[in-house]
């Protein structure tokens, strides 16, 4: 460190260059950048015992579930009459060859359920609420207390979380891509939404409160839609010479804003919504506009890491703010939607109480280049503290007493952390 001090104190006094001569002698100094110190102070208090978030998911059932994931598949055509179609939700399609929409979903969240159940409350809600029946106004009744298949749980132990998930997981998988009690009718988002917002379960003040809206199709049947079908405001979200006319000049409208709407109310009421678009509809037209504006007013946005410059294809990350340019999670097949569900869980619910993870940038140098805070009394790394491997592990990692301390923290009795690291450049 003597040979880096001595240049600092060059560097003080101005930069050389060039020749400097003293007498008859001449010397060459070499142009040296100054070294740049940078400090990183992160500081967490662990309450690993704190009591665990309600979950409630809010999963589309609407008709459209039953489409393809991949509408081009010539395994998804199907001979009508005389024409060939695209199967879906007038003809079932032949799930063995062609997956749905809904076959695609029911593959990805057992993962999520399983390894998610243990550290969470959740719950299920499914809308719309069609009673069996799809035609007519029925298509687009809204959540009702018959739509909640699985309440949120009051255990807290992991034994009995994971119990429960494995309940919703199997509710999921028992609503059949085609027969009775198959997806059908439309998407009534906002006002299911705020059925969700007025359930017993989520106005509790000693937890955190989540609902997970997992959507396939642009928000509809409002009968209160400020825009009908006789004006050019009304983005009508039917098909057909009939679309948004009569019975649905109101109903079959973008429900945008009140959507939106919803949304914010459940933020004013400290529910965070988070939002996935499942399938076509949502990755292109009015769809990213609609549950961007959603994803944004529900307070859970998707961000990057420091240093992350795309979030993913034409999908720039905010360097200031951290935000990715899409806030909503956006899917379209199987894998895409446990990726989704993964990144989800990641950020809602603590798995690794005694790894304090940190941000490439927040990183040392080199891994002696930090000091660990243990209730404000300094702990060298060891068997009994925290592993010194501090790159490897992407953070400090807690071991022995100090990793059973922090898992036996509770609200009343947390674990105070700082860790100061220093990089070099």
């Amino acid at each position: 460190m003597r040979a880096k001090q001595l240049l600092l104190s060059a560097l003080a006094l101005g930069t050389l260059s060039g020749v400097l001569a003293v007498g008859c002698q001449s010397y060459d100094f070499e142009r040296v950048e100054p070294l740049s110190i940078a400090q990183t102070t992160v500081e967490e208090t662990i309450t690993v015992r704190s009591r665990k978030p309600n979950i409630m998911m809010l999963v589309d059932t609407s008709g459209s579930m039953t489409d393809p994931v991949d509408t081009s598949d010539p395994d998804c055509q199907v001979v009508v009459g005389d024409e060939v179609d695209t199967c879906g939700s007038q003809v079932p399609c032949n799930t063995a060859v062609c997956p749905t929409r809904w076959t695609e979903l029911q593959a990805a969240v057992p993962t999520f359920l399983a390894s998610a159940g243990p550290y969470a409350r959740f719950g299920l809600t499914t809308y719309p609420e069609t009673g069996g029946q799809t035609s007519g106004t029925a298509a687009c009744r809204p959540s009702t207390q018959a739509s909640v298949r699985k309440s949120l749980p009051q255990a807290e132990d992991d034994a009995s979380l994971l119990a429960h998930a494995n309940d919703i997981n199997a509710i999921i998988q028992g609503i059949p891509n085609f027969g009775t009690g198959q997806p059908a009718g439309g998407t009534p988002t906002s006002l299911s939404l705020r059925f969700v917002g007025g359930l017993e379960g989520l106005q509790a003040e000693d937890r955190t409160d989540f609902v997970i809206l997992l959507t396939d199709g642009l928000p509809n049947c409002n009968p209160d839609n400020v825009n009908d079908g006789t004006t050019a405001a009304c983005k009508c979200t039917q098909t057909g010479t009939a679309a948004c006319t009569g019975t649905f000049t109101r109903l079959g409208c973008l429900d945008q804003d009140a959507s939106v709407t919803a949304v914010r109310e459940l933020a004013a009421r400290d529910i965070t919504t988070i939002v996935i678009g499942f399938g076509a509809e949502t990755a292109s037209g009015n769809g990213p506009a609609v549950l961007d504006a959603m994803a944004r007013a529900g307070g859970f946005a998707r961000t990057c890491e420091a240093g992350q410059d795309s979030c993913g294809p034409n999908d720039p990350c905010d360097p200031v703010s951290r935000t990715c340019s899409r806030s909503f999670y956006q899917a379209g097949n199987q894998e895409e939607l446990a990726q989704a569900l993964e990144a989800i869980s990641k950020k809602l619910l603590v798995q690794e109480p005694c790894l304090i993870k940190l941000d490439p940038s927040q990183l040392p140098t080199e891994d002696n280049l930090i000091v660990v805070y243990l209730d404000g009394e300094r702990a060298a790394p060891g068997d009994s503290t925290w592993d010194p491997n501090v790159k490897a592990n992407g953070g400090v990692l807690f071991t022995g007493a100090a990793c059973q301390r922090i898992e036996s923290s509770t609200p009343d009795a947390p674990v105070n952390i700082e860790i100061r690291a220093i990089r070099q450049r």
